[in-house]
This record gives C-alpha cells, sequence and structure tokens, in this order.
C-alpha cells in the first residue's frame, strides 16, 4: 500500500473561550491515500470544519492544536510558521468553500486570480501564468475560456463561479485538496456536473482530497472511505460501501435513516428524525457523547466511554453495542412506522376545490441599468412567463427547477415581495394585488412565508416570544395577554420547549430558527404558506424533523404549502402534486403518486438522473445537460428547452412551440414526443440519450440560446 499523503493521528483540537479550553475535536485519527476521496459526515457542531481548519493551518485566533500530529507528505505541518505555511497553501493544499462569491475577489478578473496563484508558487511570468489560467478554466470545462478569464465574479452564474474556483484550487496540482461543501448551494444539475468534474481531475491528479458535506447522496457518489463524527469525536470510518450497507454505530444508521429516498412520500413513511440535538463544547457528555440521543442506549454507555475498536478490516467504530449489530441481534426501531397523514391526492381522491389560483402570471423586470439597455437593446427578464398554476386546500405543491428556472421569482410574485407585469393571482376567490404593505390584514393573515435562511428573517434583537406575539397581535388581533399566552402553545407546536420564549436567535441552532420560523408562519393560521427552500441549508437530521413537522402541521390544520426546491428527494416526500418549471414557464405538472415513473418530459428526466443516490453501488445512467439555463432576456425559439434537451428532435423544437401532453393518469408534459414513445424510450435502459451523439445537433438549428 502506497504511504498517505495525508496523516493525521490522535488529533485534539480546542478553543479558547472564556478563560478556558474547550475541545472541538478530540483524539481523531485519519490517513488519506494518494487518489483517494475521504468523506467527512456529521451534524452542524461535530467537528468537521474544526478538524479542515487545523489540518489547513487556519484556525481562529482563540483556537489551537493541544496535541496530535498532521503530517502532509511525511512532513509535520504543525511545526512550520505561517510564512512557511504560505509556501505550502496553494502549491501543496489548496481548498474549495461552500460559497465560491466569498473567496473571489471581486475587484479581479478571474483569469488575474488564477494567474496569480502560478506566478507565486511557480515562479511564472505574466504570460505564462495568463496561459496556464486560461488551460485551468479549459480544465474544468469552461467553454471560451479567454473570454470567461477576462470576466469579474459577479458576471458569472453560481456553476461557473464554483468552476472558477476549483480552476484555481487545482491550478498547481496540489497534494491534497479540501473540499467543504462544494456542492450545497447548487442545483441539482449543476452539482451532478460539478461531482463529474471533481471525478475526473481528482483521479487524474491522484490528488488525496478531504470531502466535508452532509448530502449522503454526495458522499455515497463521491467517497471512497468515510469517517463519521459527532460531537467532536469519531463514531466510524469504513470504505464507503461498507459504511452504506454493514454501519455498526447508531448515529451512523440514524442518519442513513433521515434521508428521503426518491419515490418515497409522507403516507408511506415517516422519516426518523433524531431526536434532541447534539451537545454544546462545554456540556459533552463523559461517557459515549451519543448516549442521550441514542436509542439503544445502555447503562454502561452513560457511564464508560467506548473504545474505538476495529470490527473489520478497515472498519473501525467506537460503541458498546457494535457486535450486537453486527450479528444482527440488535436493530434500531424500525423507520417504516404508520403513516403521519392520512391520505388525499395520493391515494387517487380527486381534489378539492383550488385555495390559490395562479393564471397566465407573467413577471418580468429590467436587467441592468440605462446604458446596458441602450447599448444590448432590450434587456427585459421574463422571470416567469404565461404560468398557470393551482394549490388545492391542505395540499402540497412542490415546484422544482435548476437555479434561474423562475422558481422564486414566481413564489415572490404570490407574497407581494415583487410585481406581477400580467396574469391573476387569486387567494379564496379574491385577487391579489401589491406589495405586503398594500394588502390588507385578512390577506396577509391568509397568506404566510417560510424563508430558506431563518437568521435572515428573524429580528436578532427580539426574543422567540416576542416574534411570535407579534403576528398573533397584528394579524389575529389577539390582546397582549392573550398572544403571550398562545406562544405556549406555539412552540409546543413546532416541538420547542417553553423556555425559549425568552432566547434570542442567536441562541438558538439553524433548525430550532427554522422551527421558530414555521411557528411564525402557523400564529395567524393562514390558509397558505409558501416555503422557498425550507430545508435545503440544514443538516440531514434537521431536515429530517422539518419534514415531519411540516406534514403533522398540514394534517392538523389542512394548510396548503407551495413548496419549492430544487431537491426532487424532498419534495417527492413532501408533495401531493409536483410542478417542475424551465426558464420561466411550466414543463411538467402531475400528481406525486407516480410522478417519478416515466413519462417524463425530458428535463425532468434529466433533473431525476442528476440526483445523488444515498447508494454507493447504485448503477444508474446520468443524462448530462450542456451548459447553464439560458439568459431569461433571450429566451429560446420553439421549445425553450431544445438547447439543452438530450432528447432533441431537429427544427420542430427550434421553431414550434410543444403541445401539451396528458397521460392516462392526468400528468401533463409539454413537449413535441406522444406520450407512448417517450414511454418507451424511457423505460429502455439501453436507451440514454446523450446531446453530442445527436446527428441533428448543428449550430444553425441551436439559434436563439440567450
Amino acid at each position: 500500500m502506497s504511504s498517505p499523503i495525508l496523516s493525521v493521528e490522535n488529533l485534539v483540537v480546542s478553543y479558547h473561550l472564556q478563560n478556558e479550553w474547550l475541545d472541538a475535536v478530540r483524539d481523531v485519527s485519519l490517513d488519506v491515500l494518494p487518489g483517494q476521496t475521504y468523506g467527512l459526515v456529521g451534524e452542524s457542531g461535530s467537528g468537521k470544519s474544526t478538524l479542515v481548519q487545523a489540518i489547513m493551518r487556519y484556525l481562529g485566533a482563540n483556537g489551537a492544536v493541544r496535541s496530535g500530529t498532521i503530517r502532509l507528505d511525511g512532513d509535520n505541518l504543525l511545526s512550520k510558521t505561517p510564512p512557511q505555511m504560505r509556501d505550502v497553501w496553494g502549491s501543496k493544499m489548496s481548498m474549495v468553500p461552500q460559497d465560491p462569491l466569498s473567496s473571489l475577489n471581486p475587484s479581479l478578473r478571474v483569469g488575474e486570480q488564477i494567474a496569480e496563484i502560478s506566478r507565486r508558487h511557480e515562479g511564472l511570468s505574466q504570460r505564462q501564468a495568463w496561459q496556464r489560467a486560461i488551460q485551468a478554466l479549459s480544465q474544468v470545462r469552461i467553454a471560451d475560456a479567454e473570454e470567461v478569464a477576462r470576466r469579474y465574479p459577479h458576471q458569472l452564474s453560481g456553476g461557473m463561479q464554483q468552476r472558477v474556483v476549483i480552476a484555481m484550487a487545482l491550478s498547481t496540482s496540489p497534494r491534497l485538496l479540501v473540499l467543504d461543501e462544494p456542492t450545497t448551494s447548487l442545483d441539482v444539475t449543476t452539482e451532478a456536473a460539478i461531482l463529474d468534474l471533481f471525478d475526473e481531475l481528482l483521479h487524474k491528479n491522484q490528488s488525496a482530497t478531504l470531502f466535508v458535506t452532509h448530502n449522503l447522496g454526495v458522499v455515497a457518489r463521491m467517497c471512497d472511505r468515510v469517517a463519521v463524527l459527532y460531537a467532536s469525536e469519531l463514531m466510524e470510518d469504513a470504505p464507503v460501501s461498507e459504511l452504506f450497507h454493514h454501519s455498526l454505530h447508531p448515529y451512523t444508521l440514524s442518519l442513513l435513516e433521515c434521508v428521503p429516498r426518491i419515490g418515497q412520500g409522507k403516507r408511506d413513511i415517516r422519516l426518523r428524525a433524531i431526536p434532541g440535538q447534539i451537545p454544546s463544547l462545554r456540556n459533552a457528555p463523559p461517557a459515549c457523547v451519543f448516549a442521550p440521543r441514542c436509542p439503544v442506549a445502555l447503562e454502561i454507555c452513560h457511564r464508560v466511554k467506548p473504545p474505538l475498536e476495529e470490527a473489520a478490516p478497515g472498519h473501525c467504530v467506537k460503541c458498546h453495542r457494535w457486535r450486537e449489530i453486527a450479528d444482527g441481534s440488535l436493530r434500531l426501531e424500525d423507520g417504516q412506522v404508520e403513516a403521519a397523514i392520512p391520505g388525499n391526492g395520493r391515494n387517487g381522491k380527486r381534489a378539492p376545490a383550488p385555495l390559490l389560483t395562479i393564471e397566465n402570471l407573467r413577471v418580468q423586470f429590467e436587467s441592468g441599468g440605462l446604458l446596458n439597455r441602450l447599448f444590448r437593446g432590450d434587456g427585459t427578464v421574463k422571470a416567469v412567463d404565461d404560468v398557470s398554476l393551482d394549490v388545492p386546500r391542505g395540499y402540497t405543491v412542490g415546484l422544482v427547477g435548476e437555479s434561474g428556472s423562475g422558481k422564486t421569482s414566481l413564489a415572490r410574485s404570490v407574497i407581494g415581495l415583487v410585481d406581477t407585469t400580467s396574469g391573476k393571482i387569486e387567494l379564496l376567490g379574491v385577487e391579489l394585488h401589491g406589495r405586503p404593505g398594500q394588502r390588507n390584514r385578512e390577506v396577509l393573515r391568509q397568506l404566510q412565508m417560510v424563508f430558506q435562511h431563518p437568521e435572515e428573517s428573524l429580528n436578532p434583537y427580539h426574543t422567540i416570544g416576542e416574534t411570535l406575539r407579534r403576528p398573533l397581535m397584528r394579524l389575529a388581533g389577539q390582546s397582549k395577554a392573550v398572544a403571550e399566552s398562545n406562544v405556549g402553545a406555539l412552540l409546543d407546536a413546532v416541538h420547542l420547549p417553553r423556555d425559549y420564549a425568552s432566547r434570542y436567535p442567536n441562541e438558538l441552532s439553524g433548525g430550532e430558527k427554522q422551527r421558530v420560523a414555521i411557528a411564525r408562519a402557523f400564529a395567524a393560521q393562514p390558509e397558505l404558506i409558501v416555503c422557498d427552500e425550507p430545508v435545503s441549508s440544514l443538516d440531514v437530521s434537521v431536515q429530517a424533523s422539518i419534514l415531519n413537522l411540516l406534514a403533522e402541521l398540514q394534517h392538523e390544520r389542512q394548510t396548503a404549502y407551495l413548496f419549492i426546491s430544487h431537491d426532487l428527494a424532498v419534495v417527492g416526500y413532501l408533495a401531493d402534486i409536483i410542478a417542475v418549471i424551465y426558464l420561466g414557464q411550466l414543463v411538467e405538472v402531475g400528481s406525486a403518486k407516480g410522478f417519478f415513473e416515466p413519462p417524463h418530459h425530458p428535463y425532468t428526466e434529466a433533473l431525476l438522473s442528476s440526483i445523488p443516490v444515498p447508494d454507493p453501488d447504485a448503477q444508474r445512467e446520468r443524462i448530462h445537460l450542456e451548459g447553464d439555463v439560458p439568459s431569461a432576456v433571450n429566451i429560446p425559439s420553439g421549445c425553450r428547452f431544445h438547447t439543452r434537451c438530450p432528447r432533441f428532435l431537429g427544427q420542430i423544437c427550434v421553431e414550434q412551440e410543444p403541445p401539451w401532453r396528458t397521460d392516462e393518469h392526468g400528468r401533463q408534459y409539454r413537449c413535441h414526443i406522444p406520450v407512448d414513445e417517450l414511454r418507451a424510450a424511457q423505460n429502455d435502459p439501453t436507451n440514454v440519450p446523450h446531446r453530442a451523439e445527436i446527428p441533428s445537433l448543428h449550430p444553425v438549428e441551436r439559434g436563439g440560446r440567450g
């Protein structure tokens, strides 16, 4: 076996807080071999980011490695001075962060930012470094790399920005590459393209890679080994297939049970969220750190810390009961419990009358300023283009699509945060007009919203009690005393302790803040709640608890949801009806029951094939979509998906708008391919379309691309 590129031994990393040292990483060891991708998974607060920062020698001023060693190709990194580490950063070790925009200099062209690294670490001339930058951009599959190199970061899409950061990280062929949640903020097709890119480049360069993520599907897709961290300690470490199919730690098993699978709905299975929350650094349990939340903990688990043992060659676990799990005599309680909600739309019953009706909605706005319109002509962005959609009472309508498809613009037009250009939106038969400040109190009461980032929508200077009391008084018309008494009931409804009313948002975890945001949305007993990516930034365990909570509250109160997400597995779990939007236009709408079976619109087909499945042995052919979503300023002619469609037919797709077609179950999609032909093609496992293989695809036929 080759020597490890990265070797971490018995590492202890601590932070100095309030005159004491608190351990954020305790006694962690791991080795990463050449060409190996090593996954780090665990909930927020488990120590993943601290471990990575320690390895990179990039801890904050109050952080320190208290003991242990970190070696890169045998070289002790802990003995190096900051000037010596500057020679290591960028040349021998690089990092790709979660948010690419925050790590790019907004005042420098992206090519110059890459060239600067080559000049600094490889001594190249300015001309040589520029050519290396263009080569690096081409390596990450950026078309017209020389033109892109001259752009500034804000002129690139999120997926393009991430490719630039990857090009920067790989430009010097580092020995160690650290990926810190590099695809969390990307939509499913962009994520799939970035993962393909990593897969190709990492094996070519034979770098050692640390991949930090909470997405277990990404772990299964990318990693060779996985280390599971919890409350600063290593719980389990194994080859990826062994970990997914033969997990031996209750925490790992619980994480895997949290993930919704494609085709599973809220009426088929209740997600098994992990109760409680990860302990703070100051209050870590003295024995097994997972014991307070473990469903199979014994008395010894609360009294004696388990050792890290090798259960099988290359498979380590820290649990008193791993032998019982291994031989099958101990099983965590079965997650296939009785469904939380009785059937409605999923068992074939006719949906009730629409609560929300959207008819021929258009949302347009001007792109850029006066100079942009003078020199480039019409700068009108067609964010939502002739969309009609109904949301029945008590139902969830899931809206999915890539970034730039118009999901958020549609949601914001319903809530009143953007102006509509034409069309009609009705709630309970009453047409909605204007911004929230122009709507009457009854409309505001009936229509609420839950945002993606609760910390941005909660006032940091108001206690949780004040936050929940406000809608009760202003929208429900309750007196201060009555509202005060009802705050506890709202906290009960979202499974938070009543004493949280006196806390401030910064005293809550991300999942707890989202529960408060949900409680606030339900405070005035609305008929409809718009949920804009409410779980996309959460850990899988917190995500499961929030999805269960939304399902429970909907069943109890018959509230309808317009649920927006780029995660089809999440949408499929919660939704009764699924609508797929592309470039401002709906392309498929149908009941969630059977939605994941063909026929699909080719765009939906590509989205489904791009979902990372939490099974490393799953064999699936992925459909590659070329490029980003075209500009909504210059929408392609005919079928607006024809510039990327893997089942492109030719001129008919370029010249004619496709008709709506309906299958025998009432599902509708917009395509030139008839239902039976599309179903036959998509049911044939050998018929995986690849755009480049379609002979009729020529530049002349791709006119109209924005």
